[in-house]
This record gives C-alpha cells, structure tokens and sequence, in this order.
C-alpha cells in the first residue's frame, strides 16, 4: 500500500509537472514577441549587446517566454559568457523540459566553456540515452562526449587546482579596436613585436617597447618592412635582428602564403626577402618560429606528403648560409588533422603548438614537447584547462623567464577583436628558464672585433644545445638554459680557441652574462686556458665531462697539422708541494694520452706539471683556489 501511495503521488507530480510544462508560444505577450524580434536581427548583425537588452526585455515582458530564454542563452554563449548563458538555459529548462529537450547539447557546451567539465558530461550522457536522436545531433554529441571525457580524465591525472590562470590586457599602448595577434619578444624582453588589422584590411607589424611604467604606444615598425600588402604571423629572433614572418600572393612568390625575412639595419627594417623555393612551395606555408640560435626554422605548411591538413615542418640553416629541405617532424608530433602555431622557446628545448587532431578540450588545443638529450621529441602533452578551452586557441609566446606567457584572445575585456595578453604559465608546463651570454669577440693583438662560432654544449650529455654566428664586428648573443652545466666555446680559424663553462645545474643566477672575448692568433708562446677539463680531487683521470674540451684540442690540431703544443697541469697550494708537483704532472700526462688517442701524433704533444708554483689568483680564497687549479694549452712551435 505504501508503494502504491508513492506511485500514485509520483504520478500525480508527472501529470502538475506536465501540465504546467505545456509551452505554447502564439499565447505570448505581442510586444514581447516584438522585442524578440528585433533582438534576432541584432544578433543577425553581430550586435550583440543590443540582441541582449532586447530579449531581456521580452522576458520582462511576459516571464513565460520560453524562446526568449533559450535565444538570450544562445547569445550569451555567443560572447562567452558561459555563466549567464547556463543560467538562462537552466530557466528554460525549469519551465518546460520536454519543448527545451532539443537544447542539451548547447546547454552542455556552455557548461564545459564555465569549467564545469564533469556536469557538462553527465548532460551529453543524458542526451545520448535519449531515444531517436537525429544523426547530426547525435554526431555532435559523441564528438562533446569524447572531449568532455578527456578532460575529466585529465583533471583527475593533474592537479592544477592551484593554478590560477588570470589573463591581463595589455592595454590601450599596445591594443586597440582593432584585432592584434602573434606576439614576440626578443630575449633581453624589451621590446614586443606584433600583427595588427589595419581598417579591418591591411595586416602590418607594429612594436611597442616595455618601460617601469608599462608598454608605450605601440608604432609600426620602422624601415621597409610593412607594404600596403598584408604582412601575416611573424617571429623576431631572439636577438632582435632577424624577422621572419608569412605574406601571401607577392610578386616574387611561390603559391599561396610564401615565409620572408628582414634584417635590422641603422635605417630600421630591410625590404622583405623570399627564403626561397625550399622553404616555400605552391601551397601554404606560414607561422614561423626561429630557434634561439637562428639555425632552426619551424613552420606550419599544408604541403603534400604530411599526414593530414597542415602539418609543422623544421628546416635548418647549412653553412654555406642557405636554408636545408624542411623535414615534417613525423607521426609523433603531426595527425591527420591540423598541426600549426609552432614555438620553439628560447631554451631551444622546448616546443609548442596548436592541433585539432590529438586528444583535448575541443577545436584546436596548445601542446608541448621537449628535446631529449638524443635530440628526440617528448609525446605531446597537452596543456591542460583553463589554458586550452572549448574554443580554438593559438599564437602562443613564452618569454626567457620561462613563466611569463603571452596569447592573442577575444576576451570579454577585448578593446575590439583579438587583443594581446600576458599571463604565469603552470609549473609543470613551463620551459627552462633562460638567462643569456652576449659580448663582443675581438683580436686579442689588433682588437678587432672577428666573425666567429659560438658553441654552447651540454657538458652532460656532450649534446650541441645552440651554434651563432657572430656578425662582421665580432658581436654576439647566445641563449643559456638553466639546469644544466655548460661547455661555452668560441673559435675562429687561425686563432686558439677560447673555452669557459657556466654550471647552472644547482644555481640559477638572476642576471645575465657579459663576456668580451680576445682571441690569440695561433703563434708561439700563445696559451689559453682549457676551463673544461675536469678532474676529482686529488685524482688525475679526466673526467667524462672533459670529452667536449679534449676534442676540440683534438681538432685545432687537426685542422692545424703544423702545430706543436704543450699542456700544462696546476694546481693551488693545499697540500704537500711535492705531491702537488706529481698530480699536476700527471694530468698533464692524461691530457696528452687523450690526444694520442685520438689520432695526434705524440711528437707534436708535450705534458709538464708545475704544481703550485704559478698561480694566478690568491690561494686564500676558494675562488683563487678554483682559478689556480688550471689545466693550460701553450703553442711551442706552429
């Protein structure tokens, strides 16, 4: 009996519920209707601030208009303001759930752009266990599904509850009614460089530079780089005299959009040149990013050959100045949809990117993939909510700091279109932070300044991590990821090579380094002093870290096959001088073993140990102590 009483009472809240449910929409209030009205052909014209005033209206007008609430969710969601567009769904649901029963798939949608991923879930399950869906609705709904689920999961296998992701207008200095997008920065974070729709037609590039009080009001950039042709998505090297940046249907070019570049002169921006018809083809190749050291070229094309629509392709720049045959950077990275916006970070570890084609949050979501030490890619990993959205996201720029990113968006705070913003990345996503080395290379006799190659190399791993070039004055700039110790070496031919070493693996320094360098022609009696050769205390076998050092003495040899040299072992003065005397003798001796090894002939080596006797600091300190514990190259004959 009391299971009847419940049936019965149950059915009874059906039948009140479906009563009060029954909507009928010519019983609405006229000049409601006439306010709708007028709020759908608002909404036809993108005005949507008007569409809104109008279909509240309506509702004000007659509470009952169902249409009204469901229209000003739609709107709402429009302009991404997810909340208020769930709340009006929530009401035209309350009112009628059978008439609104076609609008769970919006309803979920909006839920998922407020974060509220697992109550978006259970929305599109509901929906799918309903009878007699229509393919397209069902269609829809498996592919919300699928997207929802992930991010689920992901919120489960990642705490980034803690996390606050708080996008912050540039503001007026850098952005306007009009749309800007693609930023960059060169290393020292100066200077900002970015696209801006001019008149809602012409694309030209723009700079505004950083003071204590914020941005200045951004100008075009100087010199002959803007046309009135459109000049597309750029990137500035990190050392701010390289631009590289998309432009479509020039005369010089090959297909559809082609890449450029401009080099910084005293007059401002070079007139653009095409990188070629390696680089480019007849189809699209566009978005740019420049590794640090400007060796590396990524771009996103959609050129045959790929595994799907556009694909990110790397090619690299040879000695002889010209750029290689871009290689697609395979299955691990590219799918068979749409990979695109690729930047290599200042790290030149670190790479990300947008795609449509690998698990996420929907449209297009931002990825990340780090070099392994056998210059392999990591698998993608991806950003994760609130970063990536149910809405397409790109133009990713992530400064030196490693925590200070940079994004076009069309937020609700847009003075008009897409605007910059900045805003902290996550721990866990973030690139190693990147000081850098500039300085200017000269000869040691005449002072003057000498194109030379700079090494930056992985003492660990002996991987080559940056090679610059310095321009014709000698001067230079290379990156220095922290996290690792380096080998930093600097070499002209004709001249001694100069090595240093920076060890970053325990510290991170917070200022950056300069370092002016006197190269010694090779003549006699010339030395340097080999800074990366290492040995255990009290112990005289090289050390594994010292292989990047050994072969380059090994290859100025070489490449010099007249020279005689001799190696010179030191120590400071703790301990026994006799003693000290031996052990400097014989790392002298390993040194020249090596070599030996290595294919130099022993009559062109030489090894003396001189202890403590020669020291070139003060033994009170351990600094000093550091300096005197040295191992030295000397040119004896040539």
């Amino acid at each position: 009996m009391k299971n009847l009483r419940f049936l019965l009472m149950a059915f009874c809240l059906f039948l009140l519920h479906t009563s009060h449910a029954q909507y009928d929409p010519t019983k609405i209030n006229k000049k409601a209707v006439a306010a709708y009205n007028e709020a759908l052909e608002n909404a036809e014209q993108a005005r949507f601030t008007e569409s809104i005033t109008s279909l509240q209206k309506a509702i004000q007008l007659d509470a009952h208009y169902i249409d009204a609430y469901l229209s000003l969710a739609g709107v709402y969601g429009q302009v991404k303001n997810y909340p208020q567009s769930v709340v009006y769904y929530e009401k035209a649901f309350a009112l009628d759930s059978n008439y609104t029963s076609e609008y769970m798939l919006p309803y979920a949608i909006n839920l998922a752009g407020e974060g509220e991923f697992e109550k978006a879930l259970a929305t599109i399950n509901y929906l799918l266990a309903k009878p007699n869906l229509s393919p397209n609705t069902k269609k829809a709904a498996e592919y919300r599904q699928k997207t929802f689920q992930f991010a689920v999961d992901y919120a489960k296998k990642n705490d980034t509850k803690n996390y606050v992701f708080a996008p912050v207008n540039l503001g007026d200095s850098v952005n306007t009614t009009e749309s800007e997008y693609w930023p960059s920065i060169p290393i020292q974070g100066k200077e900002l460089v970015f696209t801006r729709k001019v008149n809602n037609r012409n694309e030209d590039f723009f700079s505004s530079v950083r003071k204590d009080s914020g941005w200045d009001k951004a100008q075009p950039l100087s010199g002959n780089i803007n046309t009135p042709q459109n000049e597309g998505a750029l990137n500035i090297s990190q050392d701010g005299n390289w631009l590289i940046f998309a432009a479509a249907n020039r005369r010089e070019g090959y297909g559809d959009f082609d890449l450029y570049i401009s080099y910084l002169t005293p007059e401002g921006w070079s007139e653009a040149l095409n990188l070629g018809g390696k680089i480019n083809s007849e189809f699209w190749e566009s978005q740019p990013s420049l590794s640090p050291d400007k060796r590396d070229l990524y771009f996103a094309s959609n050129r045959p050959g790929g595994y799907g629509g556009s694909d990110i392709y790397v090619a690299h720049l040879q000695p002889n100045g010209k750029w290689s045959t871009p290689e697609n950077m395979g299955p691990e990275i590219n799918t068979a949809g749409d990979e695109n916006s690729p930047f290599i970070h200042a790290d030149n570890q670190t790479l990300y990117f947008a795609s449509n084609g690998l698990p996420g949050y929907g449209d297009e979501d931002l990825f990340v993939v780090r070099k392994g030490p056998n210059g392999n890619w990591s698998n993608p990993q991806n950003l994760g909510y609130p970063i990536n959205t149910i809405n397409r996201e790109g133009t990713l720029f992530i400064v030196a700091d490693g925590e200070t990113a940079y994004y076009a968006s069309d937020r609700s705070d847009s003075k008009g279109g897409l605007d910059i913003y900045s805003f902290v990345l996550r721990q866990d996503i973030r690139p190693y932070k990147t000081l850098w080395v500039k300085g200017t290379v000269s000869d040691k006799t005449t002072r003057k300044g000498l194109p030379s190659a700079v090494e930056l190399i992985d003492l660990n791993t002996k991987q080559l991590l940056s090679k610059v070039q310095t321009d014709e004055t000698g001067n230079y700039l290379i990156t220095l990821p922290v996290g690792k110790d380096y080998a930093f070496n600097v070499s002209r031919k004709g001249y001694l090579f100069y090595s240093d070493n920076f060890s970053l693996k325990d510290k991170s320094p917070d200022s950056t380094y300069q370092k002016d360098i006197l190269l010694q022609p090779i003549e006699i009696n010339a030395s340097i002093v080999l800074r990366n050769i290492f040995f255990d205390f009290n112990k005289y076998e090289v050390k594994p870290e010292s292989q990047v050092e050994l072969d380059k003495v090994a290859q100025l040899l070489q490449d010099n096959p007249t020279v005689k040299i001799q190696i010179a072992g030191y120590t400071d003065n703790v301990g026994n001088a006799a003693d000290n005397l031996k052990l400097s003798q014989n790392r002298a001796k390993a040194v020249v073993a090596y070599l030996t090894a290595k294919g130099i002939d022993a009559k062109r080596l030489s090894a003396k140990g001189y202890g403590e006797t020669v020291a070139v600091a003060d033994n009170k300190t351990e600094e000093g102590r550091a300096q005197n514990r040295r191992t030295e190259l000397k040119v004896i004959a040539r």
